[in-house]
């Protein structure tokens, strides 16, 4: 993917260009540069430090990388924090701008970053992501061929505030389901629907779901525990709510919005059946999405964060989109919630309440907030794997 975001020692990566987080002086310091000196050779990289003698904040230059797994160095020298008012945003940004252009420019196509100011010079590491993923962003929509990574030790160092990582919290609290929604108690051996305890309803005696997977209503009782008696509420549930028989038509097992329908027991659906539901493939599907909205191809991989020689591949049905490209792909079209359940189920996907990555891209979704790189730094505050492909 064009930006990724890693938990990683930069100098384990295997990237065209590594960025050193150096001082004016060039000269070896703790941190991620004592890292780098260490890791690349330090007699080696002081000597050719030396020869190039100064580099103004702001500003970059490039050394071999010597001993690291990478063709070159870049050096940047990040600006002292001072509370924000002495032009700090401009010489941030000038560094990432400046790395980029010098990677570039010596015909490297990927580079990894450290969180350049966030440490020793004081910069808040929040504020230093938003500047780094903006410079970033900026300079993939004039280069979409150049692969980022940004190394970050800590996940407080995103850009999420504490209302928003409490409220993102609270909806996987309230939506994430550990484990299958078909538990069964070992010491009875019954079986209980734990999607129907939720919504304080049971599966109509007889009836079965009606899209081919085997997941029959148990026709045993619960197990006594997790009865409802008469006037009393389902411990797991503050508040009950009736469901309807007719509703029965979107409920969820372990994925929201399911569009199974319910129907007899024995019912037998043919394929026949089966196969008329099926359009066409999803390649042709993406693409009268992509013309509907009036969108350019470059405008959706930049959006879903996906590089361009992916989406080629993608956009002529070579390659089978995972469900993160897929998700992705809803981010950058903007698509509601259904829309992207039908979206998924033309590659072959569905939307898990089981998948706590599932979890945080709906909830982002369902608030109608499309940006890949805010969805991104969320999954990575919770350990989850990031939206786009390379």
């Amino acid at each position: 993917m064009p930006l990724s975001l890693m938990r990683q020692d930069i100098t384990h990566l295997r990237v065209d260009s590594v960025v050193n987080a150096a001082n004016e002086g060039l000269k070896p310091g703790g941190g991620v540069c004592g890292a780098i000196f260490a890791a690349a050779g330090f007699d080696d990289l002081r000597q050719a430090c030396e020869e190039i003698g100064h580099v103004d904040t702001g500003s970059a230059v490039a050394t071999p990388a010597f001993a690291l797994p990478a063709r070159h160095i870049i050096h940047t020298a990040g600006p002292i924090w001072y509370g924000g008012k002495s032009g700090e945003r401009d010489l941030l940004a000038s560094c990432y701008r400046s790395s980029l252009e010098l990677a570039w420019g010596l015909g490297d196509r990927s580079i990894a970053f450290p969180l350049i100011s966030a440490g020793i010079y004081g910069y808040p590491p929040a504020e230093a992501l938003a500047v780094a993923i903006g410079e970033i962003r900026s300079f993939l929509l004039e280069q979409p061929d150049m692969e980022v990574i940004l190394c970050l030790f800590d996940r407080r160092a995103t850009t999420l505030t504490q209302g928003l990582f409490g409220t993102i919290e609270h909806y996987i609290d309230d939506t994430y389901v550990e484990t299958s929604p078909y538990a069964r108690d070992r010491a009875s051996g019954l079986w209980t629907d734990m999607d129907a305890q939720r919504v304080n309803t049971a599966i109509p005696e007889g009836y079965a779901r009606n899209d081919g997977a085997p997941m029959a209503a148990p026709a045993a009782p619960a197990p006594k525990s997790h009865r409802r008696r008469k006037g009393a509420k389902w411990p797991f549930r503050k508040k009950e709510r009736d469901v309807s028989e007719e509703a029965l038509g979107s409920y969820t097992a372990g994925k929201p919005q399911d569009t199974a329908t319910w129907a007899p027991v024995g019912t037998q659906v043919s394929l026949e059946q089966m196969l008329s539901q099926l359009d066409e493939p999803f390649s042709i599907l993406l693409l009268s999405m992509i013309d509907e909205r009036g969108l350019t191809d470059a405008q959706v991989y930049s959006r879903a964060n996906l590089s361009r020689q992916y989406f080629s591949k993608l956009r002529s049905g070579k390659v089978n989109p995972s469900k993160r490209v897929v998700l992705s792909l809803a981010v950058a079209l903007k698509l509601s919630l259904n829309e992207t359940q039908a979206l998924l189920e033309r590659a072959g996907h569905a939307l898990s309440h089981a998948n706590k990555f599932d979890v945080i891209v709906e909830w982002f979704i369902k608030t109608g907030q499309y940006d890949v790189f805010e969805i991104n730094e969320a999954l990575f505050a919770f350990d989850q794997p990031l939206l786009g492909a390379s």
